[in-house]
């Protein structure tokens, strides 16, 4: 395993303002080993960021001594492919194929997908959409997000979010199994499951199908979306985790998938000190 840190960590990252080459700098400086690079509606990297760009972007990458482990992107919480309506849906789709696309123009392989939600915490006035519609439509998004994964060579891993889908881990082995191709798989987060379950358990049961790990820390007590911190200042089982992780064969990044706080001086500070943490952790 290597020590691996999101785009969204770093100022304006969230918004895609920050420039790549300049976060995968300072996250070299920091001593982490890759970065997870992100798509986002503008910025250096969007879902029709070209060909050539994503070259130059990875050859950087190259020159700097850095990996880019995986990609993500935030652009289906708005655009839900489990919508009820049909443009949404359809929306969604060819906004996944492109950022299938710009990954394997990177290099990266992984590339992280949200499946569908049957709401969105953070946006009180988006549709709710019934539990087993949700299943239904997800399902058919999946598997044709899988097809272009496997032209492409790359793999789409969903992950575990707050969307009150696919909330067991039974359930979640089970939806993979559905979509039945090997190329959609399990982009594992150790913290999301921290306020509703055991990681340990997800992870003995999703197995070899958890392609990508992230990883942050959640204080269980607060229980809200204020409960997430940076690596070490909740209760999270996460050494013990990517332990079980470990055993089971996963030897790819562990991405810090966390927030510069209030407490920290500079933004570098924070880069370092998420590192030392990390690094502490890993097997």
């Amino acid at each position: 395993m290597y020590a691996q840190i999101s785009y969204w960590a770093f100022k304006d990252g969230m918004s895609g303002k920050r420039s790549v080459s300049e976060a995968m700098g300072l996250a070299k400086k920091a001593s982490f080993d890759g970065i997870e690079l992100c798509v986002s509606p503008t910025g250096d990297l969007t879902p029709n960021t070209s060909t050539k760009k994503c070259k130059q972007i990875a050859d950087e990458a190259n020159q700097i001594g850095i990996k880019i482990g995986s990609v993500a992107s935030g652009l289906l919480w708005e655009t839900n492919p489990a919508s009820a309506f049909k443009r949404v849906r359809d929306k969604a789709l060819a906004t996944t194929e492109k950022c299938l696309r710009v990954t394997a123009d990177l290099g990266a392989k992984h590339l992280l997908v949200l499946p569908g939600h049957v709401d969105v915490f953070f946006l009180p006035d988006a549709d709710v959409v019934p539990y087993d519609d949700c299943y239904k439509r997800a399902l058919t998004f999946c598997k044709a997000v899988g097809r272009t994964a496997a032209k492409l060579g790359v793999y789409a891993c969903l992950e575990n979010v707050w969307n009150k889908f696919l909330t067991s881990p039974l359930e979640f082995r089970q939806f993979l199994k559905d979509v039945g191709n090997p190329r959609v798989a399990s982009y594992f987060d150790v913290g999301n499951i921290w306020n509703s379950g055991y990681p340990q358990h997800w992870i003995k049961i999703l197995g070899r199908r958890i392609k990508r790990v992230h990883v942050k820390d959640f204080k269980r007590a607060v229980g809200t979306v204020d409960g997430f911190c940076n690596l070490g200042d909740g209760d999270v089982p996460l050494a013990e985790s990517l332990k079980m992780l470990a055993s089971l064969g996963y030897n790819g990044p562990v991405t810090a998938e966390v927030g510069i706080g209030t407490n920290d001086k500079s933004e570098m500070a924070f880069l370092r000190k998420t590192a030392g943490r990390l690094k502490k952790i890993l097997p």
